[in-house]
């Protein structure tokens, strides 16, 4: 028996004001958003959110000393090609929406219903 009840439901898209509020809390908040967690109909094994809007993420409070032990790491598939990025050097070259974006993006299970989650994540500066 097919779900038709996903046809019928028009989205409604979630908006975040991320100014003044810390980081990790934000992205708490999108994660919930995006998994479907704050909603009664939640299935875990279905995408069951809705898009999520992150407005002023330039404004996000976080200190010099939080940019300096926070990293994330990137691979290119060849040997010796990983490379461990700090937070502020993704914070120079990025903005802090890729920061907002990398930590919601780890906080979301990591299977095959990831990558249509960050689908419907748009942040804005």
């Amino acid at each position: 028996m097919k779900n038709t009840m996903t046809k019928n439901m028009t989205k409604e898209i979630k908006t975040i004001d991320a100014s003044g509020k810390a980081l990790g809390r934000v992205a708490t908040e999108i994660a919930m958003s995006l998994m479907g967690k704050t909603k009664a109909t939640f299935e875990r094994n279905t995408y069951s959110g809705f898009p999520v809007k992150v407005v002023n993420a330039s404004k996000i409070k976080i200190t010099a000393k939080k940019l300096e032990s926070i990293y994330h790491t990137r691979y290119s598939g060849i040997p010796g090609g990983l490379r461990i990025l700090k937070g502020t050097e993704t914070a120079e070259k990025k903005g802090m929406k890729e920061l907002v974006k990398l930590a919601t993006e780890q906080m979301l299970p990591a299977n095959k219903l990831r990558r249509t989650m960050m689908k419907n994540l748009t942040i804005i500066d």
